[in-house]
């Protein structure tokens, strides 16, 4: 089966030449020039992966990253004329999975695409298992939820991620380097420092009770238990 593109881009001849070398390569293309538009094809069309331009008309990609549904989200890959790291570490926090600055090669667009089709593939066992439980936490991998008690908890997309990594996997020691590379899956220019921030994140949104599901092993990197005693 074809997998699905969505091209996101107010620019035609830019839209028109991503899709020509997509629909070449076998692929499935629909295209959207504005942020809305972008929105209502992510649910008509339930794209595999969503190439996003960031400066677009009604909602620029920053905000169609947020408005993204979690149950059947897309991967996302940022295209912007802007080198700013600042729009980048900003659009991956937001839960896209990867970016180019423009002007780009298609042959590069093409290969982190299918790079990020195989990661995406590789975690479906994960999407579809029940879920983790462990003292009142229980994590929903099929429509990436995180409820505490009952009472729902809002993480970002990179938060839930990781969260299910150290849990999914306990006693496991990942070094910060793995962890960049499992969650981020690129090369990610904001440095192993942001690892330790989305975990001290994820320790203030779980409380004071849950926070010891992760833990730190220092001088190396971290890892989750099944327990909380």
């Amino acid at each position: 089966m074809a997998k699905r593109i969505l091209i996101a881009d107010d620019e035609p001849g830019i839209a028109s030449a991503i899709a020509y070398a997509f629909r070449r390569e076998g692929f499935e293309v629909t295209v959207a020039s504005d942020g809305e538009e972008a929105l209502a094809a992510v649910a008509a069309f339930q794209p595999h992966v969503l190439l996003l331009d960031v400066m677009m008309p009604k909602l620029n990609g920053f905000d169609v990253c947020r408005r993204l549904p979690a149950a059947g989200r897309p991967g996302v890959i940022l295209l912007t004329v802007k080198n700013d790291i600042v729009d980048k570490v900003l659009g991956l926090e937001l839960g896209a999975d990867d970016y180019l600055t423009k002007p780009f090669d298609i042959r590069e667009l093409l290969a982190r695409t299918n790079a990020l089709l195989r990661r995406l593939e590789s975690g479906k066992a994960a999407d579809h298992a029940p879920g983790i439980e462990i003292g009142g936490l229980l994590i929903r991998t099929d429509s990436r939820t995180v409820a505490i008690g009952g009472a729902p908890i809002e993480l970002t997309p990179k938060e839930f991620d990781l969260l299910v990594l150290l849990l999914g996997k306990p006693d496991r020691v990942f070094t910060r380097d793995e962890l960049l590379e499992l969650v981020w899956g690129i090369d990610y220019d904001g440095g192993t420092r942001t690892v330790d921030i989305h975990v001290q994140r994820l320790r203030k949104k779980l409380g004071p009770q849950h926070a010891a599901l992760l833990q730190t092993v220092f001088g190396v990197g971290y890892k989750g238990t099944a327990s909380l005693t």
